[in-house]
C-alpha cells in the first residue's frame, strides 16, 4: 500500500515540473546512480515505468529487520551493502519489455522523490499527500516513536504468535514504510477518484489521474496499482504484505466505491479478501474480476 502513496508523490513533483514520467532516470537522480546496463541501450529506465512496474527493474520485496537492528540507509539499500542483507537493485530485463513486480524500483523511485523535492522522503510525501489528503494518522517512519507505538497493531506470525516488538522495520520507506489507517487510505482513493471523474481542486489534475487509471507499457499495472476491469467496472487494487500484516485496497473511480483493508496476521490475506467478495455483493459493486497485487 506504500506504493501508491509514493506514486500519487511522485507524480505531484511530475505536476510541478520537478520530475518527467518518460526522462531517462539517470538525468534525474544526483544522490545514486543506476549502474550502466546493455539493456538500457536505446530503452531508458524511466519514472513511468518504475511506477507501473515495467522499468527492467528486479528485487521483488523486502523482509524488513528485526526490532534493534542496524538500518541500511537508501544507499546501501539500492547497491545490497551492508548492513542491508536485500539484493542489490539493477536492470534485470529490457525497460518496458514486460511487467514484473519490484520494491526494487519503488525505492529507485524514493531517491528520485528525495532529489527531486530536495528533502527526505518521509518529508515530502508528507507535504505533498499526506496533509493535503487529510491523511492525519498516516506517516513513513520506521521504526515508529514511542507514543505513535503505544497505539499501533501488533502483527502476527501465520501460527499467531506476535512479532518480536510489534513488527519488523522497513526501512525500504518507499516500497513498504508506510504506517497508516483504512479511513486515512480512503481518503486518498476518494481524492484520485474525483480527480478521475474530471473533477478540479484534488491532489492530481484530471489528466494526470487518468494516466494513473490506464495500463501502462501492455501491463496490468497503471501509475501506482494494478488495474481491472473497462467503463464502470475499472477498478485500481494495491495489495499491502509486509511480514506480520497484510491489507487489500480498491476503488472503482467511475462509482466510487471501494474499500480498504488492514490485518494484523499473515493469514489476513484469507479474511481480507472473504471481506471484499461480501462488500462486493452487499453494497452491489460493479463486476470484480481477480484481485491483483
Amino acid at each position: 500500500m506504500s506504493k501508491l502513496v509514493t506514486a500519487v508523490t511522485a507524480l505531484r513533483l511530475v505536476e510541478q515540473g520537478q520530475l518527467d514520467l518518460d526522462r531517462d532516470i539517470e538525468s534525474e537522480l544526483r544522490s545514486w546512480h543506476l549502474p550502466a546496463s546493455d539493456l538500457t541501450k536505446g530503452h531508458p529506465v524511466t519514472l513511468r515505468g518504475l511506477l507501473s512496474m515495467t522499468g527492467g527493474i528486479g528485487v521483488p520485496g523486502f523482509i524488513g529487520y528485526e526490532p534493534g537492528d542496524i538500518l541500511p540507509d537508501l544507499n546501501q539499500i539500492l547497491d545490497g551493502a551492508p548492513p542491508a542483507h536485500s539484493p542489490r537493485v539493477r536492470v534485470e530485463y529490457v525497460p518496458g519489455s514486460r511487467y514484473a513486480y519490484s520494491g526494487g524500483g519503488y525505492e529507485i523511485v524514493q531517491a528520485l522523490i528525495q532529489d527531486a523535492s530536495g528533502q527526505g522522503f518521509a518529508a515530502a510525501a508528507d507535504a505533498l499527500v499526506l496533509k493535503p489528503a487529510r491523511m492525519s494518522r498516516s506517516l513513513f517512519a520506521q521504526p515508529l516513536p514511542p507514543d505513535l507505538m503505544k497505539g499501533a497493531a501488533m502483527g502476527h506470525h501465520g501460527d499467531g504468535d506476535a512479532l518480536p516488538g510489534g513488527s519488523r522495520l522497513i526501512p525500504e520507506l518507499a516500497a513498504g514504510g508506510l504506517w497508516s489507517t483504512p479511513s486515512d487510505l480512503a481518503h486518498l482513493l476518494l481524492d484520485l477518484a474525483a480527480s478521475y471523474r474530471g473533477e478540479a481542486g484534488h491532489l492530481l489534475p484530471p489528466a494526470t489521474a487518468k494516466a494513473m487509471f490506464t495500463r501502462q507499457n501492455g501491463g496490468p499495472y497503471g501509475l501506482g496499482g494494478a488495474l481491472g476491469g473497462t467503463g464502470k467496472s475499472l477498478v485500481l487494487m494495491k495489495r499491502g504484505q509486509n511480514v506480520g500484516f497484510q491489507g487489500y485496497l480498491l476503488i472503482f473511480p467511475e462509482t466510487g466505491q471501494g474499500i480498504v483493508v488492514m490485518t494484523d496476521s499473515d493469514h489476513g490475506t484469507t479474511l481480507a479478501e472473504a471481506l471484499i467478495r461480501r462488500a462486493a455483493a452487499v453494497y452491489r459493486w460493479p463486476a470484480l474480476g481477480e484481485l491483483a497485487d
